[in-house]
């Protein structure tokens, strides 16, 4: 019998680019919202390549230690993290533009919201971004 993971990741693999990405997005946001950092940023390439404001962060890691700040105690203290697809380009085969609007939605307070440019590329173990440029 094949484990619910390896199911889940079979399951994903063959579903359509925008299927599988935008349940990786939704698995990326509710590690956001549980405060799990590593699940959070599973959606990232190790090679990966972050841009925000004036900074370039390269590789995941790196990614990670600039997020890591938000998560703490078991939470993050940023909000509630959710994002609504906005367009979608489909590259080649095995790349996908995808823009998305992202909405921090704190306990109190008013909601940070921007948009961010994902680069996807199709990888063995699904589909990763390999460039996220987030305002």
């Amino acid at each position: 019998m094949m484990p619910v993971v390896s199911m889940l990741i079979a399951a994903a693999a063959a579903a359509t680019p925008q299927v599988a990405i935008d349940s990786a997005m939704a698995d990326s946001a509710a590690g956001w919202n549980a405060g799990d950092l590593a699940r959070f940023t599973a959606i990232y390439a190790p090679d990966a390549v972050y841009v925000a404001g004036d900074k370039v962060v390269r590789g995941k890691a790196a990614i990670a230690e600039r997020y890591a700040k938000s998560f703490a105690n078991g939470g993050n203290t940023r909000g509630r993290l959710s994002f609504q697809p906005m367009a979608w380009r489909p590259l080649s085969a095995v790349h996908v533009l995808h823009v998305a609007r992202w909405t921090l939605t704190p306990a109190s307070g008013t909601p940070q919201t921007g948009l961010t440019t994902l680069l996807f590329e199709r990888r063995k173990d699904g589909w990763k971004i390999i460039s996220d440029h987030s305002s």
